[in-house]
């Protein structure tokens, strides 16, 4: 049967069992032993982006309504696709535009009170006040900074010791995210990297997945919670990570900043040190080892005043 992965649902307030897309594919890759060599072929960044932009075809949309029934997907929160005279599940042209769905107007909104810290993707959150030395982030027994993740002498030392959370996307997930505060980018560039699974089975073999992963870095200067590094992290399959806000203008608080296309991916967010904290929520699930579900625009932290 394998391990499971159980997370904390913060609307229904409960632990949860993920449903995990792919599941066995997963636990082959990274719990065989035969499968744990082979696995090196499908993080291979070419043959998982060829895989990834198959789910741009046509011939994708066609397990989409079973997508659907399987994980329990709410269609009403989500617009129709492109073909918009059919039905929700028969409306969009690939499974890629099903992917990148987005919410209806008014089924998620952004907390206006500028001292929370709103959630900028509807994810699976890990999450630290302070990243210190025997700080296990992201997963038991593993320690990574800020700098193993950024890779730049010009920002490494500016998150040292600050916050940090880690929000996992699922494939049955909203895969939009957004800026969590107004502000202005100051910097962006990328780290090439094999595209590992970030799913925490993989993570539990491979714990320094996500310091190695291709990544897209931005750091955003805000107006309440500071300098901001905004990582956005591929993954298996992930056929691209696409920056869809103009990166030279201004954003506001819940402006929509990039999406990925198929496959589970992550974000991650380093602020720096004693200007906010992570919510309690997500602090003491962390501690227990179990990531918290949170709706986008919902509290992930709070400034400290």
């Amino acid at each position: 049967m394998g391990q499971v992965i159980k997370y904390f649902n913060k609307s229904k307030q409960k632990v949860e069992e993920e449903k995990i897309y792919g599941g066995d594919a997963v636990r082959f890759f990274y719990e065989n032993p035969i499968g744990s060599v082979l696995e090196s072929l499908v993080s291979n960044k070419f043959i998982s982006k060829i895989y990834g932009a198959m789910q741009s075809s046509g011939l994708s949309s066609r397990k989409i309504p079973d997508f659907l029934d399987k994980f329990e997907i709410e269609a009403e929160l989500y617009e129709k696709g492109s073909i918009t005279e059919k039905s929700f599940e028969n409306s969009f042209k690939s499974f890629n535009e099903f992917f990148i769905r987005k919410f209806k107007a008014g089924k998620r909104s952004f907390k206006k009170d500028l001292k929370v810290l709103p959630a900028f993707c509807e994810a699976r959150y890990f999450g630290y006040s302070e990243l210190e030395d025997d700080s296990t982030f992201p997963v038991k027994g593993t320690l990574w900074s800020p700098s193993e993740v950024l890779r730049n002498d010009k920002w490494n030392e500016v998150f040292q010791g600050g916050p940090a959370m880690i929000a996992r996307l699922c494939p049955v997930d909203y895969h939009r995210y957004h800026y969590p505060d107004n502000g202005k980018t100051i910097d962006q560039y990328s780290v090439n990297g094999p595209l590992h699974s970030v799913n925490p089975l993989a993570l539990k073999v491979k714990p320094d997945l996500l310091k190695k992963n291709e990544r897209r870095i931005s750091i955003i200067e805000t107006e309440n919670f500071g300098k901001l590094a905004y990582v956005e992290v591929g993954a298996t399959c992930v056929g691209k990570i696409v920056q869809s806000f103009d990166e030279n203008k201004p954003f506001k608080r819940g402006d929509e900043k990039g999406y990925f296309l198929f496959g589970g991916s992550t974000v991650i967010l380093f602020g720096e040190k004693g200007k906010w904290k992570v919510s309690k929520e997500i602090e003491e699930n962390t501690s227990k080892g179990l990531e918290v579900l949170v709706e986008l625009g919902e509290e992930v932290g709070n400034l400290i005043i």
